[in-house]
C-alpha cells in the first residue's frame, strides 16, 4: 500500500498542474499520481482527490475509488474557473464535503483560480447581445473574470497548493 496517492481530473490542464504540484510536494517515494481516467488500482492511507467543481453538479466524479478504506486522510482539491472569492470557494468546499463518507477524516480543501476554455467567454460575450432581460454588469464582471483567470494557476497558486498538502501531512502526524 502506498503512503499517498493523488488522483485528479482535468479537463483543461490547471488540475493537474496543482496535482502534479501536491504529488512533488509529498515525502518519500511511496507516492503514486494518477489521472482519474487512467486509474489503476492503486491504494494509499493518505489520498488527495479531485472533486468535480460545477454549480449544479458538486458531487465528486471519483466516487469509484475506494474511499471507505481511507481513513487517515481525505483531502479534496480542484481549480475553479468561474470564481475568485474566499466566500464562494468556502460554499464550494461545504457543498462537496456532504459526499465524504463518515469513516473518512476530512482535514480541508484547496481550491485556486483556473483558466477557462474559450467557450466559455464567447458563451458570456453572446449574452451580451441578448434582449432587456440581460443583467449586463453581472456579465461584464464574469468576462473580467475569464480574463483575470487567464494567467491561473501562478507559481503562487502551485505554491500554495504544496503548502497545503503540507499543512495536511503535519495534522495527520498530530492526530
Amino acid at each position: 500500500m502506498l503512503d499517498y496517492l493523488v488522483v485528479y481530473e482535468s479537463e483543461t490542464g490547471n488540475t493537474k498542474k496543482i496535482a502534479t504540484e501536491i504529488f512533488a510536494s509529498l515525502p518519500g517515494m511511496s507516492k503514486d499520481l494518477i489521472n482519474l481516467h487512467e486509474r489503476t488500482d492503486s491504494q494509499s492511507q493518505n489520498l488527495f482527490c479531485r472533486f468535480l467543481c460545477s454549480p449544479r453538479n458538486l458531487q465528486p466524479r471519483d466516487r469509484q475509488l475506494p474511499f471507505r478504506s481511507v481513513v487517515q486522510i481525505r483531502c479534496s482539491l480542484w481549480t475553479c474557473g468561474a470564481g475568485n472569492s474566499l466566500e464562494y470557494y468556502k460554499k464550494i468546499a461545504s457543498s462537496v464535503r456532504i459526499w465524504l463518507e463518515d469513516d473518512n477524516r476530512y482535514l480541508g480543501s484547496f481550491i485556486c483560480q483556473g483558466k477557462m476554455p474559450l467557450a466559455v467567454r464567447q458563451k458570456y460575450e453572446s449574452l451580451l447581445n441578448t434582449p432587456e432581460d440581460c443583467d449586463c454588469q453581472q456579465i461584464r464582471r464574469q468576462l473580467q473574470n475569464f480574463d483575470e483567470a487567464m494567467i491561473h494557476p501562478t507559481r503562487t497558486d502551485l505554491e500554495n497548493a504544496a503548502l497545503f498538502a503540507t499543512e495536511c501531512i503535519e495534522k495527520v502526524k498530530s492526530m
